[in-house]
């Protein structure tokens, strides 16, 4: 695996590495924060190279940000040293996707932009939007084919984030597959999972390995189930993809993009933070996510800062010995300064605690029936009940 990079459009990467867009967790400060632990364990770029690896924004939808809301224009925020600045967008309107990759490329606000079609939410399903959305295969050509058309004469390259599909009877992702690459996609990402499992399960490499023998002239990368660099590794091998795309495996870990760097340059080096090891990066996150609020003009960037490292404080903590009320106390904290006084009274000196550090975090769920429109799975072309619906798909998603 020595030496292995990943092109995408005309950006190679040291590593084949892509951090996932996960809602309310890939903002700009975690994003700079897993680039710097990765710049740091590779060393300089190697020469050509744009960077360690790719760290795609949360999703925006392109309704909203045609819109300009606050909230999507915070969404779409980037370091002005980070480049590429990637970008993932949800549509389910060809038109109203071109307009917003319109604004991204005219705007010089993004480089790369990633198109959602693996979203397993209900809120977003039951109107046609997310996974449910590559059965209707002519509205997913025609979603594909007006962004690139926007997108590629500026040099900006369009790549798809799907899954296999609605369930294991609605299988989409071999067909999505050819549809992105003769449309002129840079590269195809899967996530091995139907909508229907969500998150349980085992991801299925070997739908990996069989999207990569129908896709063959564009990368295809690899997603789910990489808590550890060996599972990147493994999953490269095992399945020929071209690069992995890392989502939980870094909640409260993103430091495993430095192990990323490390396994992918053959090197055995690991991190094996210490408790006091894991309360710096922590209040580093807390300080970047400071920073992210202040830039972006919230009032009380601090409250908002506190607020959001609420949800990762389990994360961070998984496997070390921390009293309960210590860890409620870290998720409460309203100022730096509290956090400080909070992580003094912990045994900071305790050591790595192994294996139970890289168990799987986030919610898994559990397998269940995807919510559709009436009648979704009756054909793949689109009928006029469902286009009307189609239209109040991207109203459904909260938060840009």
């Amino acid at each position: 695996m020595f030496g292995v990079t990943l092109s995408i459009g005309p950006y190679r990467f040291a590593a084949p590495v892509v951090l996932a867009p996960m809602a309310g967790v890939t903002n700009q400060a975690f994003r700079r924060l897993c680039l710097d632990l990765m710049t740091a364990a590779a060393g300089d770029p190697a020469s050509g190279t744009s960077g360690p690896g790719a760290f795609v924004s949360e999703m925006v939808t392109s309704r909203a940000l045609v819109e300009r809301t606050p909230e999507s224009m915070r969404l779409i925020a980037h370091d002005p040293d980070v480049h590429p600045r990637s970008v993932q967008l949800y549509g389910v309107d060809p038109g109203t996707v071109a307009a917003a990759v319109t604004m991204l490329v005219e705007e010089d606000r993004a480089d790369h932009i990633d198109l959602n079609f693996g979203c397993p939410v209900p809120k977003v399903t039951r109107k046609g939007g997310g996974s449910a959305l590559p059965w209707k295969h002519e509205l997913f050509r025609a979603i594909l084919a007006q962004a690139v058309r926007v997108a590629a004469p500026a040099g900006v390259p369009v790549t798809v984030k799907m899954r296999k599909g609605i369930d294991d009877d609605h299988l989409t992702y071999l067909e999505a597959g050819r549809i992105a690459e003769g449309e002129g996609v840079a590269a195809v990402a899967l996530h091995a999972r139907t909508a229907s499992q969500y998150y349980s399960g085992v991801a299925d490499r070997r739908a990996i390995a069989a999207l990569k023998e129908a896709v063959t002239t564009i990368p295809v990368l690899g997603n789910g189930d990489i808590w550890v660099a060996e599972d990147a590794l493994s999953m490269m091998a095992e399945t020929g993809c071209d690069g992995v795309v890392v989502g939980r495996g870094c909640l409260g870990r993103p430091w495993l993009f430095a192990d990323l760097a490390a396994g992918f340059a053959g090197s055995p080096q690991r991190v094996r933070p210490s408790l006091g090891e894991v309360i710096t990066v922590l209040r580093r996150h807390l300080v970047l996510l400071e920073a992210h609020y202040r830039d972006n003009g919230a009032e009380d960037p601090q409250t908002h800062a506190c607020r959001d490292i609420r949800k990762h404080i389990a994360w961070y903590l998984k496997g070390y010995s921390v009293r309960q009320e210590h860890r409620a106390g870290l998720a409460m904290v309203e100022s730096i300064a509290g956090f400080d006084a909070l992580a003094a009274q912990l045994d900071l000196d305790q050591p790595y605690p192994g294996e139970v550090a890289e168990a799987p975090r986030g919610r898994a769920g559990s397998p269940r029936t995807v919510a559709l429109p009436h009648g979704w799975l009756d054909s793949p072309d689109l009928d006029p009940v469902s286009a009307e619906r189609l239209g109040e798909a991207e109203l459904s998603v909260s938060g840009g």
